[in-house]
């Protein structure tokens, strides 16, 4: 999956399929990799990719300047989800995909395919007694209400009254805006297969007589 122009909608939905397997563009910590892919953004996400949005926010919040690494286009996130750095890949590469390891010679004799099969079983039943690994994330949102006069109290009960399967509500704060005015910072852990982010932020908002708006403000894989 090649990312050559990330102001187009396949370029956005490659990254946001990378991102939602990694935390960084580039090994385990932020670098100036990140900071060439955010810049080659020019704006900020939508709701509509959640895992860039996470990114985008969690790098933001970092000291460009302090981030190791040199500043470079990255331009290839293959199959494998390991990012490549150099010039546009070779189309002619393609051709690999049609290579079945397990295809078969005419003439493979009985004793060669009862091993294949063999094999074939043995991996498969070393597959099937791993577990399942349920992805997870914490999730930290930032509910505005209207004003002064909004009652909080009554926002967080109306929050908190939202249940879903995979959606486990956590600690729960207010911060000081401005002007005598709170917003409502509280946290929660959804799985990811069950929950859809956009779809909780709608529910929050339909509660219009105490929410203004919902805001992702942190975003991390578990």
């Amino acid at each position: 999956m090649a990312i050559c122009d990330l102001t187009t909608d396949k370029g956005i939905k490659d990254l946001n399929s990378y991102l939602a397997d990694h935390s960084y563009v580039e090994g385990w910590q932020a670098s100036q990799a990140d900071v060439a892919i955010l810049e080659a953004l020019g704006e900020t996400p939508t709701y509509s990719n959640p895992h860039i949005l996470r990114w985008y926010n969690h790098i933001k919040s970092y000291d460009f300047e302090t981030l190791p690494g040199i500043k470079k286009t990255l331009v290839n996130f293959s199959s494998n989800n390991s990012t490549n750095v150099t010039t546009a890949k070779n189309e002619d590469d393609d051709d690999d995909k049609d290579v079945d390891l397990f295809d078969s010679d005419e003439e493979e004799d009985v004793e060669a395919a009862r091993v294949r099969e063999e094999r074939l079983k043995a991996y498969a039943e070393k597959k099937a007694k791993k577990p399942v690994l349920i992805a997870k994330s914490s999730v930290v949102l930032d509910v505005k209400p209207w004003g002064d006069e909004t009652d909080m109290k009554a926002m967080e009960e109306a929050v908190r009254s939202i249940q879903m399967d995979g959606l486990v509500w956590g600690a729960s704060k207010l911060v000081a805006v401005g002007y005598g005015i709170h917003k409502f910072r509280i946290m929660c852990v959804i799985e990811d297969d069950k929950v859809s982010v956009d779809v909780l932020i709608e529910e929050i908002e339909s509660f219009k007589q105490y929410v203004q708006s919902v805001d992702i403000e942190s975003f991390n894989k578990i």
